[in-house]
């Protein structure tokens, strides 16, 4: 077994590496769930949740979920007093592709909001499957 690994230590760290990478996002979100653009509108439907777009304030301007509130993730640990009375509501935090969104849900966990959930895709992810947008704040 160690001979292999001297041998091949190039693919034993790829493999060490890549698996990693894929446990990151777990990590770093603080366990956030992931939802479908379909399930987070059964749960803004359902449950009222409260979506919460960590975007930059042009690629928010081009276009949010209608009744989105907007702090970009920069402003997100100053402003977390303004939606400390949503945390028993879900919220569903939403960014361009579901990375910024994924470090968002994280630091609300660690805020002590209990139902956090990251909207899988992004934006992206909401156009694709035809969902409205709105540029009205």
């Amino acid at each position: 077994m160690i001979e292999f690994v001297q041998q091949n230590i190039m693919w034993v760290g790829l493999a060490a590496v890549s698996g990693g990478m894929l446990l990151w996002p777990m990590i770093s979100g603080g366990g956030s769930q992931n939802l479908s653009p379909a399930e987070a509108t059964l749960l803004m439907n359902r449950e009222d949740a409260l979506v919460l777009d960590v975007r930059e304030s042009g690629e928010w301007s081009t276009g949010h979920i209608p009744g989105a509130r907007h702090i970009t993730l920069a402003q997100l640990d100053k402003r977390m007093s303004e939606i400390e009375k949503f945390k028993d509501r879900p919220i569903i935090i939403c960014c361009a592709s579901g990375n910024r969104s994924s470090s968002a849900c994280g630091r609300l966990k660690k805020g002590g909001f209990e139902k956090v959930f990251n909207l899988s895709g992004g934006i992206s992810a909401w156009l694709g499957a035809n969902l409205p947008l709105t540029t009205k704040s």
